[in-house]
């Protein structure tokens, strides 16, 4: 009988330790919300999830809009997305393709954006936002976020863009396509994978916000899960198996979202390493 070699033996195992590290905080909130609360603060903690506390779930979505906060993130989350690339793509390509002083100009004022923290920009963006009549809107939350996003998103894209050789977009203009359609039809399916990943990082940032969503909207009916779930801190008082029952809904989303797209993630964080 042939023995396994050790390293086939310990990957896996490596493997399943990795994802029980990555997935225990969600275990753990599970089995938090569904431990009554008399319970929550035992000297020995509860390591499987009581599944007669199932009730709390029903109570949260009765007693509160939770349906309605997710629907506002995921409006904000998505729109941020799609501005996000769309504002991104031709950007990057001039970084890439134009070596000239105003692009590198142009490259340093988007590194330069990231200096500056969300909290800083508070009280410039709501006077402006109540010049432009965005106060309370989900669209003053998706500008704001995309505000913040496209420096990234230019710049990852550019790292792949730089990797396609240039070859393949001068056959295409021979063949009658302008530089505008070029980057439509040729660079953007190429590049396909980093845009997937940039969607990620896109979303991701539209989805957990808080600065921006807590500050810019008054309306309750606008509030988005992040706002929600803070609501349930009290001053006296929190309960915990309720906020954690929140949290786990407004996690598992997300999550779903990152495994249907995760190897287009690594597939495009990579693409721009090596030169094609």
């Amino acid at each position: 009988m042939r023995w396994l070699k050790p390293e086939a033996t310990l990957r896996p195992l490596l493997i399943l330790a990795l994802l029980g590290v990555a997935a225990f905080p969600i275990y753990w909130m599970l089995v938090t919300s569904l431990t009554s609360p008399q319970h929550l603060f035992d000297a020995s903690p509860r390591l499987l999830p009581d599944f007669g506390q199932a009730a709390v779930y029903l109570e949260i979505f009765r007693d509160h809009p939770v349906g309605l906060w997710l629907r506002n993130s995921a409006i904000v989350a998505l729109g941020t997305m799609v501005l996000s690339i769309a504002l991104s793509v031709f950007p990057a390509y001039a970084l890439s393709r134009f070596k000239t002083a105003s692009m590198a100009v142009l490259g340093l004022m988007l590194f330069v954006t990231q200096m500056l923290p969300e909290a800083m920009l508070v009280v410039p963006l709501y006077t402006l936002y109540s010049e432009l009549s965005l106060i309370n809107t989900l669209l003053g939350l998706i500008l704001a976020n995309t505000a913040f996003t496209v420096p990234v998103v230019t710049w990852i894209l550019k790292g792949a863009i730089d990797a396609i050789p240039e070859e393949i977009e001068e056959a295409a203009r021979m063949d009658g396509c302008s530089r505008f359609g070029t980057v439509l039809s040729v660079v953007t399916p190429i590049i396909a994978p980093t845009l997937a990943a940039t969607a990620v990082i896109a979303f991701f940032n539209g989805w957990n916000e808080y600065i921006f969503a807590q500050t810019l909207i008054v309306d309750s009916s606008l509030h988005t899960a992040s706002v929600g779930l803070a609501r349930f801190i009290g001053e006296l008082s929190t309960p915990m198996h309720s906020v954690m029952s929140v949290a786990l809904i407004y996690t598992l989303p997300a999550v779903v979202f990152y495994l249907f797209a995760q190897r287009y993630v690594v597939a495009g964080m990579t693409a721009g390493s090596v030169k094609g």
